[in-house]
C-alpha cells in the first residue's frame, strides 16, 4: 500500500519503521525542518518493551538506557533532602527503560528502510475522500498533492490530521489542571548527578541534569486552559504569577533563567478522548489519538505499542483497512484506558496541593523508600 504518515515524532517514525519493512511504501511528513531530538527523558514500559524488541532495536535502545528518575530527590526550603521516590512507586517492572527522547527519535530513525521517504519542512493541509473507495486524495503545506491508499496521523496532541478527520482539538480535550515548563540553566554546575524538587503547595521547582546539561523544571497546578502556546512572553508572566510570593529554595533564581531562556518552553497536561481512533482510510497513533499526557509516564510506550498493533492487523487482514483499524483499536484500547487513569497518582506526588500533602507525601516516599532520602 502507499501510505502517508504524518509526523516524525516517535508514534511516526515507530509506523514507518513497521510498515516500511512490511513493504508498504511509506511517506513521511514532517512540519519541522529536521528531526526534533530535544525533551526530557521518556520511558518505554510493559509491552511497549517487546515492540521495540521486535523491531530489533532493544539492544540498541538499552544502550541509550539512563537512570534519570532513580535520582530524583525533594529537598526543603534549605535545599537539605527529605525524600525520595521509590522507582517501585513509578515503575511497571525492572525492565523499564528510561532514556533521552532524542536517543530513541535516532535508533528509530536509523532504522527506517531504505524505501521510507522522510519530508521535512511540509505538513498535511487537506484531505479529500477519505472515505472513498480510490484512496486519500492529500494536499500538503508545500503545494504538493498526492493520493494515498492510507494515511496515518502521527503528528502529536495538536494532530492536523485528527482536525481534519474529528474537528478541532477544543472538542476532544481533557485538561488535567497542571502545566509544565521547561528552561536552560547553561551555568549550572555538575552535582553528581542529582535531581532536585522543591515543592510549595500547588508548585514545584526543580533542576534536572540530563544529555550533557541542566534544566529548570517547573509544575503548577491553574485551571486555566487557555494558555497560548504560541505567546512564550504571557506563557513566562503566566509562570511568574503562579510562583508569586513564593522564594523559598532556587525558586527567584530558576524564575530568572525562565525569563531569560530564548526557548522557554510551557505545556499544559492535557489528554485527548475520542470515541474511535479511524475514519475511512486514515488513523491515529500516539499522542493525535490518544495522548495520556506527560502525567502517565506512558505516552511514548502507547505510540510504540500503537504502531506495531496497526502494522500487524494490517497485514493480517491482508489490506481490509477497515478490518485491520478495527482491530488496532480493540488492541490498543485497554493500554490507552490505563495510562490515561494513571495520570492522578503522578499530579499528587509531584505536585500536591497543600502543605500537608507535602508533608505526608514526603512521609509515605520514606516508609515506601525505607532508606535515607
Amino acid at each position: 500500500m502507499k501510505i502517508l504518515v504524518s509526523g516524525a515524532g516517535v508514534a511516526g517514525l515507530a509506523c514507518a519503521r513497521e510498515l516500511g519493512t512490511r513493504g508498504h511504501d511509506i511517506t513521511v511528513v514532517e512540519h519541522a525542518p529536521r528531526l526534533r531530538v530535544t525533551g526530557t527523558p521518556i520511558d518505554i514500559r510493559g509491552d511497549a518493551i517487546e515492540a521495540v524488541e521486535r523491531m530489533g532495536l532493544l539492544a540498541e535502545v538499552r544502550r541509550h538506557r539512563v537512570r534519570m528518575s532513580e535520582s530524583v530527590r525533594f529537598v526543603d526550603a534549605d535545599g537539605t533532602p527529605v525524600a525520595r521516590i521509590p522507582m517501585s512507586e513509578v515503575s511497571d517492572s525492572d525492565d523499564d527503560i528510561e532514556l533521552l527522547r532524542g536517543d530513541l527519535v535516532r535508533v528509530l530513525a536509523d532504522a527506517l528502510p531504505a524505501g521510507v521517504t522522510l519530508r521535512f519542512d511540509d505538513a498535511v493541509r487537506s484531505l479529500g475522500n477519505v472515505e472513498g473507495e480510490r484512496g486519500v486524495d492529500v494536499l500538503l503545506a508545500s503545494g504538493h498533492t498526492g493520493r494515498y491508499d492510507l494515511v496515518i496521523g502521527a503528528d502529536g496532541q495538536h494532530s492536523v490530521v485528527r482536525d481534519l478527520l474529528f474537528g478541532p482539538e477544543e472538542k476532544h480535550l481533557r485538561h488535567l489542571g497542571v502545566y509544565l515548563a521547561l528552561a536552560a540553566l547553561p551555568d549550572e554546575p555538575r552535582t553528581g548527578g542529582a535531581n532536585l524538587i522543591h515543592n510549595v503547595p500547588g508548585r514545584m521547582a526543580g533542576v534536572f541534569h540530563y544529555g550533557g546539561g541542566a534544566v529548570a523544571v517547573f509544575q503548577f497546578r491553574s485551571e486555566r486552559p487557555d494558555l497560548d502556546r504560541h505567546d512564550p512572553e504571557g506563557q513566562k508572566r503566566a509562570l511568574r504569577e503562579a510562583f508569586e510570593g513564593h522564594r523559598s529554595w532556587r525558586i527567584p533564581e530558576l524564575l530568572a533563567a525562565a525569563h531569560a531562556d530564548p526557548d522557554f518552553f510551557l505545556t499544559p497536561a492535557g489528554q485527548i478522548h475520542l470515541p474511535t481512533w479511524h475514519l475511512g482510510r486514515a488513523a491515529l497513533v500516539g499522542d493525535a489519538g490518544y495522548c495520556a499526557a506527560y502525567l502517565s509516564g506512558r505516552g511514548t510506550s502507547l505510540a510504540l505499542t500503537g504502531a506495531r498493533f496497526l502494522a500487524e492487523e494490517l497485514e493480517r487482514a491482508g489490506g481490509d483497512h477497515a478490518l485491520a483499524f478495527a482491530r488496532y483499536e480493540t488492541r490498543q484500547r485497554p493500554y490507552v484506558d490505563f495510562a490515561q487513569d494513571s495520570v492522578h497518582g503522578g499530579r499528587d506526588r509531584i505536585v500536591p496541593a497543600t502543605w500537608e500533602d507535602i508533608a505526608a507525601r514526603d512521609e509515605a516516599l520514606r516508609a515506601a523508600g525505607a532508606g535515607e532520602p
